[in-house]
């Protein structure tokens, strides 16, 4: 959350990346666990949903990359973007509003 570097999307081979406004999620039926975009995130954001204890971030991200934009394009990261960089408990910074996708 926050840091938006879009190396994952750029390598995603199923375009299952959906852009919000300080944040990206992964659609869980479209991603095809392939594995491709874990070493391409430099902030280890990105977790197998197999992992025990993220069932909130797998429904979170369900909900959302059914009305978020996709994104298929890497962008430009926000300019504080590495200030938020391994900042624990992002949750309430959380925003629900959709960004500009593609």
């Amino acid at each position: 959350m926050r840091c938006k570097i879009m190396d994952c999307v750029d390598v995603c081979p199923v375009d299952c990346f959906y852009e919000g406004e300080n944040m990206l999620v992964i659609h869980p039926d479209e991603c095809i666990d392939c594995g491709v975009c874990l070493p391409e995130c430099p902030v280890d954001a990105i977790k197998p949903d197999t992992e025990p204890g993220l069932e909130k971030w797998l429904s979170l991200n369900a909900e959302y990359a059914k009305i978020w934009p996709n994104i298929t394009v890497k962008k430009r990261p926000p300019p504080d973007s590495k200030e938020w960089e391994g900042k624990p408990d992002k949750l309430p910074y959380f925003s629900p509003n959709p960004a500009a996708g593609d």
